[in-house]
């Protein structure tokens, strides 16, 4: 029986044409609300030429544009790297023997994930702001907000996937001498991070996509100099659909690198199927016990 069988019952034709019907009726509502939209800006002024034209000149791409995406990609990749090690260190603590540790590490995690990145943003970027802490202080507020937020997120994806590990990897560890942190940091961690790899690649893409909340602070994101340049040249609707299809290529991108790495690691850790008896066959009679010369003793004439 299969999976899908156990889950769930398979359509019959009656279910199988309703939801054809209703994908039918959800594609044509998709259609008639862009219809609409592109007709009301079309009444609006809003598809001339006049509007799109800034984004083929070069000064909207070299003063706006790409210095938008180098800031953003820039906090991303030093998010990318502190959550990464935010996330090993909470983890291991939240994977700990010791209770206090494990305690700590869970109180951290917690209180993290559950306050919103932008509230984190402001805070820090008022914080820093006021005693003069740091010579950029919405750069670096961007920065401990993603990294405090997506490390805690990352930390419960490693205790998940240790937990998820067979309890025979610890015992084989401990059964060699290693101690209990030792088994979780050579044998069972970077078993868990092979394992969640392409979920941790998707919280890259998060990380990518919460940087553009910098803009409420200030900070010179791809968000903040297309709205900039949409103010200066009259077309903002047009810069901002401009950056939400530089989001969508490269979140696309990240996507697609997360599906092919979950392809390769699931083909990979894949298992062998032994080969079987055929079902009915019958197995071979054991060949009789070889005795030897000197205990049958001599043949008969």
């Amino acid at each position: 029986m299969s999976v899908q069988q156990v889950l769930f019952d398979a359509p019959g034709p009656k279910a199988r044409r309703n939801i054809l019907v209703g994908n039918i009726i959800g594609v044509l509502l998709i259609a008639a609300i862009l219809t609409y939209l592109v007709i009301a800006l079309g009444d609006k002024g809003q598809l001339t030429a006049a509007k799109w034209t800034p984004f083929l000149e070069s000064r909207s791409w070299e003063f706006f544009i790409l210095p938008g995406l180098l800031n953003t990609l820039k906090a991303a990749a030093i998010a990318v790297v502190t959550s990464i090690a935010v996330g090993l260190l909470l983890g291991i603590g939240r994977l700990s023997h010791l209770a206090p540790l494990r305690w700590l590490a869970g109180l951290i995690v917690e209180f993290f994930r559950a306050v919103p990145v932008l509230l984190m943003m402001i805070f820090f970027w008022l914080a820093l702001g006021r005693n003069n802490l740091v010579d950029d202080p919405t750069f670096v507020a961007v920065i401990l907000a993603l990294t405090l937020y997506n490390g805690s997120v990352i930390a419960e994806l490693i205790r998940s996937g240790v937990q998820g590990l067979p309890k025979g990897q610890r015992e084989a560890g401990m059964a060699i001498g290693m101690t209990p942190i030792q088994s979780l940091r050579s044998i069972e961690v970077p078993q868990a991070l092979i394992a969640m790899l392409p979920a941790l690649v998707s919280q890259f893409v998060v990380i990518l996509k919460d940087s553009a909340l910098g803009y409420i602070i200030g900070y010179a994101e791809l968000l903040q100099n297309a709205r900039r340049l949409g103010v200066g040249e009259g077309n903002l609707i047009q810069s901002l659909l401009i950056a939400a299809l530089v989001f969508i290529l490269i979140n696309f991108a990240l996507s697609t690198l997360a599906t092919r790495l979950s392809a390769l690691l699931s083909f990979r850790t894949r298992a062998t199927p032994r080969k079987q008896q055929p079902t009915g066959a019958a197995a071979p009679a054991p060949s009789p016990p070889q005795r030897d010369a000197a205990e049958e003793g001599p043949s008969p004439v």
